[in-house]
C-alpha cells in the first residue's frame, strides 16, 4: 500500500506518484492513467477502460460474422 499526499499544482491539485509506482504502471512522463470508480473503492490504471469495452464489442462482431470474413479473405 502507498499512501500518497495531495499537492497544489498551479490551481489545480494533484497527487505525485513515486517512481517505483511509475515502473511497476509502465508509466512516465506525460502519459494518461485513468481513474475507474468500483464497489471496492476506485482503481487507477493505465489501460483505458473504454477501449478495452470497444475491443471487446469488435472482437463479437468478428466472431458473429467469421465465416463472412474467412469468405471475403479467400
Amino acid at each position: 500500500m502507498h499512501i500518497l499526499k495531495l499537492t497544489q499544482i498551479g490551481n489545480s491539485v494533484g497527487v505525485i506518484l513515486p517512481k517505483e509506482m511509475l515502473a511497476n504502471l509502465k508509466l512516465e512522463k506525460g502519459e494518461s492513467v485513468f481513474m475507474t470508480e468500483t464497489p471496492e473503492g476506485y482503481v487507477l490504471t493505465p489501460y483505458d477502460p473504454t477501449l478495452h469495452e470497444e475491443m471487446q464489442a469488435g472482437r463479437e462482431f468478428m466472431r458473429e460474422f467469421r465465416d463472412t470474413f474467412h469468405a471475403l479473405a479467400k
